[in-house]
């Protein structure tokens, strides 16, 4: 990813202002509008410091907003990198930083889930969490404490955990999703889920105990799409004549915060009995595309990857869309000079973000 550009544009003067503030009021609202819909939201942010008319307008105007968020409608990323890593930054697709929030990113341990909301989760693997909101830059520590149905299952001194977060869309809340990991499936290991309401009021500010699926997951495959949190059996079933087969998925509800019924992977689902034995979890892994849940299936010979999109959730019905030849991608870009002469920043993580980012204030606008 391209390096943000270190300049800043000229900070707009009293004389810029007062220039400014006569013109507006020659200038017919809606002529004003048109005008200032096609700059591009980082000089929009700026722009507001020139009059009270166009601050109205450009943070005070929903259908502004709107309009300008259907005329630029660029995917927005929040990225963290290994060279600033108490910062989060926003970044557009070309890899410029449209706004840096520093102070958030919780140190070198921290990471950004890989989320795609207007809210961002940074989580570490034992037991940090906190969710900001890069509109306002506030931050929500979550307590390290467990919920009080587990403060006797959990082992604080040296806890290994996992952090997921999502939104409900029927009300609005965003939930977090908490594992507490104590694999041995061998030797008596569990594995202990709690639930924290991160814009609820009072009495939904603290973790919440709830069951578990009645099967180990791989932790690490855990995506969420729709207010769903997927994951993949854990990898101790392999080799292990229990009939979970490699692609079998179990799902949690953070709306109604129940574990929803399992479900049938594409392979097991449209390969016979003989060649399903031949899939390992290592050759599949889950994604959130388009809206949907995806599966992905590793190919090593040839170099290649399949996209299995879940078409019918009710059903668990799935959908081959994409074929990609791995190889041959690799092959183009080692076989080019690409990147040769471009100034890249080591990515740490990255998210997709939803919000508006005329929302995002003037304060640390790159």
């Amino acid at each position: 990813m391209a390096s943000p550009p270190r300049s800043r544009s000229p900070p707009v003067t009293r004389a810029m202002r007062a220039r400014a503030a006569a013109s507006s009021e020659r200038i017919p609202p809606d002529v004003l509008f048109d005008v200032l819909l096609r700059l591009p939201a980082r000089d929009l942010c700026r722009l507001r410091a020139v009059c009270r008319s166009w601050r109205a307008l450009t943070s005070g105007d929903a259908l502004f907003a709107e309009a300008h968020a259907a005329a630029h409608p660029g995917p927005l990323f929040l990225a963290k990198f290994r060279d600033d890593k108490s910062s989060v930054y926003v970044v557009d697709l070309s890899g410029n930083a449209l706004k840096r929030v520093a102070g958030v990113g919780g140190g070198p341990y921290h990471h950004l889930l890989c989320t795609s909301l207007n809210l961002a989760c940074l989580a570490t693997d034992w037991n940090r969490c906190s969710v900001l909101n890069p509109a306002t830059g506030a931050v929500r520590v979550l307590p390290e404490s467990p919920a009080d149905e587990h403060a006797n299952r959990v082992n604080l001194s040296n806890p290994y955990t996992f952090f997921a977060l999502g939104r409900v869309a029927a009300t609005g809340e965003h939930k977090v999703l908490r594992m507490f990991n104590r694999l041995g499936f061998h030797n008596g290991g569990q594995q202990v889920f709690e639930v924290f309401t991160v814009n609820g009021g009072d009495g939904d500010a603290r973790w919440r105990g709830r069951q578990g699926p009645g099967l180990f997951i791989d932790e690490c495959s855990g995506v969420v799409v729709d207010g769903v949190v997927y994951f993949l059996t854990s990898r101790v079933y392999e080799g292990v004549r229990c009939g979970i087969r490699p692609d079998y998925i179990v799902s949690f509800d953070l709306g109604t915060e129940e574990w929803r019924s399992d479900l049938r992977g594409p392979i097991s689902s449209n390969a016979g009995d003989r060649k399903v034995p031949h899939y390992t979890r290592c050759d599949l892994s889950l994604a959130e595309l388009k809206g949907s849940l995806v599966l992905a299936d590793h190919r090593e010979q040839p170099m290649s990857m399949d996209l299995w999109f879940l078409s019918d959730v009710g059903n668990g019905l799935w959908a081959k869309e994409y074929h990609i030849r791995t190889h041959s991608i690799i092959s183009r870009l080692v076989g080019t000079d690409t990147f040769a002469e471009v100034g890249i920043r080591c990515l740490d993580s990255v998210g997709v973000y939803t919000g508006n980012l005329l929302s995002l204030g003037e304060v640390d606008m790159v």
